[in-house]
């Protein structure tokens, strides 16, 4: 029997280690990102923040981003082991670690929309079990955000894709769907990115093999050779579709591929796809009989500092052929005027107060009055990880952007309706935004999907919330902030870098369409 408190502390090490301590072999793989890149580009500069902001979660010992996801443990147990004494561990250790800043509150009721406070309840989180023949117990845990489970896609073959025409019931079809998932991501997901490919199964089958594939390690070979194939084939192409890095464009969208398969039945066919942004936080711990760690996963090799040999500024960020990019500082309230003056690729460094806004407030400020007034100002798409101290102060633990074309029902009402100037987030936003955008004269800012520790950086002092009834990651936070930097990727003109890369990506897509394997 293992020792309560010692399994405790061990689930709890593990919750706290996989938030904060980004995995070796993902930072290879991101290491190996930036040496593609050319220097003095918006991809660069992404990857640059990112490195930057892996660094100061190492040393901050914070999450590496705001959104800890869904937590999944995959568990395997010899027989004999109380598999309800290690979930009871699992739970006490989430409460503690929400309650240390550790994790953000993410567990939500579906039908009220009523956060939990201790990311406990109904389906949360999500533990599996397995026996094996072995003499101990193996714990791995993944947090996926929101962001990129988003962009998880499945298909039933054969189907029609777009740019690359029949997906038949076989690998060349399979190939097509995994292209076509890379995609379909954009930088919504967080790229550069990793997947996982689940062929076969029913439709829950098919999504938990391709998630399962996910605790791979990124270095491994797939004993199958025609999925080793298939790995090879999408890591060697999918990276010139350019999307690149926060899908800005670039050498690198994608970087990792892992494929398993399982049997169907005759009818069905189904290619699952599981997206996981570049802060691929996932790790695993080998159990003692005591419950205590033994050994850790994914985490053999020397510990890379991605800062190491990254001199490129932020000031570089939309430097396009070598031309300096136009920075801008803004400071809300701002005007029409100003706004009107920006266009796509400036850099905009903002000071002074912005405020936070998610699906919650969005949703709100359709049907009610702002409790602020927010003429000229500035939300920030965003759902911190907050703690209070003895005093009774809020401070800012992580704070990167969300996906922000979730908002796109809402935003270009809300930005007209309540004189809103310019909106930060991450991954773009549609027609309905730009339009309004273009109206009203607005702007759309595109920060660094996943730098929670570096824009937490920016953040001087919480002066203020509303609307805490919605919890704390769907709050409005009257954040005070000096130097918080982004890209602007919509303004006022009708331009849109994201369309941009969409289209020109759909178009470098379409060379994939022929077969491949025979």
């Amino acid at each position: 029997m293992m020792n309560k408190e010692t399994l405790q502390q061990s689930m709890y090490d593990l919750i706290v280690e996989t938030s904060t301590n980004l995995p070796k072999d993902v930072r290879r793989a991101i290491r190996s990102a930036k040496e593609r890149e050319n220097a003095g580009t918006r991809a660069a500069m992404s990857l640059d923040t990112i490195s930057n902001n892996v660094k100061m979660a190492d040393d901050n010992v914070s999450p590496i981003c705001q959104d800890t996801g869904l937590p999944t443990f995959k568990i395997k147990t010899p027989v004999g082991v109380n598999q309800l004494e290690i979930k009871d561990a699992i739970y006490a250790a989430m409460v503690q670690a929400t309650k240390d800043g550790k994790l953000r509150p993410n567990s939500v009721d579906s039908l009220t929309g009523a956060n939990s406070g201790d990311n406990l309840g109904l389906g949360t989180p999500v533990i599996k079990f397995e026996q094996w023949e072995e003499d101990y117990v193996d714990a791995r845990l993944i947090l996926k955000g929101g962001g990129c489970e988003n962009k998880n896609i499945q298909y039933s073959l054969p189907c029609e894709l777009e740019g690359l025409g029949r997906a038949g019931r076989d690998l060349d079809g399979i190939r097509k769907c995994v292209m076509h998932s890379v995609y379909q991501a954009q930088g919504q997901g967080c790229s550069a990115g990793f997947i996982g490919v689940g062929i076969g199964g029913d439709r829950s089958s098919g999504y938990d093999l391709a998630k399962a594939q996910l605790f791979r390690s990124v270095d491994d070979v797939n004993p199958n050779e025609d999925l080793r194939k298939l790995e090879e084939y999408v890591m060697e192409n999918a990276n010139e579709l350019g999307i690149g890095t926060m899908g800005f464009g670039g050498e690198t969208t994608l970087l990792g591929c892992k494929a398993g398969v399982m049997n169907r039945i005759p009818a069905s066919f189904f290619v699952s796809v599981a997206y996981n942004c570049w802060a691929f936080r996932r790790l695993g711990v080998k159990l003692n009989s005591e419950g205590g760690i033994a050994e850790w996963f994914y985490q053999e090799g020397e510990k890379i500092d991605l800062t190491q040999g990254s001199e490129a500024e932020l000031e570089t960020a939309a430097a396009d052929a070598g031309e300096a990019p136009n920075v801008v500082t803004l400071q809300a309230p701002i005007t029409e005027e100003q706004i009107r003056e920006l266009k796509v690729g400036d850099v905009v460094k903002i000071n002074g107060r912005m405020y936070t806004g998610r699906d919650a407030i969005h949703k709100h400020l359709s049907d009610n009055d702002a409790p602020v007034d927010l003429d000229g100002q500035i939300i920030y798409h965003c759902g911190p990880v907050m703690l209070k101290d003895d005093e009774g102060s809020w401070h800012v633990k992580a704070a990167g952007p969300t996906t922000s074309i979730r908002e796109e029902p809402y935003q270009g009402d809300i930005m007209k309706r309540f004189g809103i100037r310019a909106v930060i987030g991450k991954g773009g936003m549609g027609p309905k935004t730009l339009a309004a955008l273009k109206e009203h004269g607005g702007v759309y800012l595109n920060a660094i999907g996943g730098a929670a520790q570096y824009y937490a950086d920016c953040i001087k002092g919480v002066d203020g919330v509303d609307l805490m009834q919605f919890g704390i990651p769907e709050a409005m936070w009257h954040l005070n902030v000096e130097g918080f930097t982004a890209v602007v990727t919509m303004d006022s003109h009708g331009n849109s870098l994201h369309e941009e890369v969409d289209k020109s990506s759909l178009e470098k897509l379409a060379q994939f369409k022929e077969p491949v394997f025979k």
